[in-house]
């Protein structure tokens, strides 16, 4: 289904991801409009749409432009089986942002040892949000998902899993959690997953 919303975008990150794969469920097609989004130099097409100078942005019909993904994906995927209704909605936008939180503490930890130059990295900081990862996968391994008919909370587990994997992969997540490894693979398999992986 055509709609006529841009998604401005960047390949790699797992909050794009996320509201691409919901578009892809959901049966919606959108215009990308690819932007380096530098967390110290963020380029000025994105910062006339966002001012907050994240992606994802979506730029809907009516010419407004929503951010950040949680409300991205909810304008994609409200009404469908993606948003359920009464306490099971709670509980999935619950593990949506246990899952958006794992990703920001990943981040937060690479941009840390990645951005900052080394004589200047704080090793307690990344320790601190290394630890607020460790947590949130013991808690989403007592919480595993439905793969074969996923809501919010399990696509947004499934791009916090697959970014572990792509810039975490010395973490051990997948033998810890074997279940939640499972999962992640049932994940993978869905087109949507497949059609947004990371470049």
């Amino acid at each position: 289904m055509t709609n006529n919303c841009k998604l401005y975008y960047a390949s790699m990150s797992p909050f794009v991801r996320k509201a691409r794969i919901v578009a892809r469920e959901v049966g919606w097609s959108l215009d990308l409009i690819s932007v380096f989004a530098s967390p110290i130099a963020p380029p000025e097409d994105l910062v006339r749409v966002n001012p907050l100078a994240k992606i994802p942005a979506l730029r809907i019909p009516t010419g407004e432009v929503l951010f950040d993904s949680p409300v991205i994906c909810r304008y994609l995927g409200e009404g469908t089986e993606l948003y359920p209704t009464e306490l099971a909605l709670w509980r999935a936008l619950r593990r949506e942002a246990l899952a958006d939180g794992l990703i920001e503490a990943a981040l937060l930890a690479r941009y840390e040892t990645t951005l900052r130059p080394e004589p200047r990295r704080w090793s307690d900081w990344v320790e601190s949000q290394m630890g607020k990862v460790a947590r949130c996968l013991e808690v989403m391994s007592h919480e595993v998902g439905d793969a074969e008919e996923p809501d919010i909370g399990d696509i947004a587990t499934g791009c916090a899993l697959a970014y572990l994997d792509f810039r975490y992969p010395q973490l051990t997540w997948r033998t810890d959690f074997p279940a939640l490894a499972a999962f992640a693979e049932a994940l993978n398999k869905r087109p949507a997953f497949q059609d947004t992986q990371p470049k």
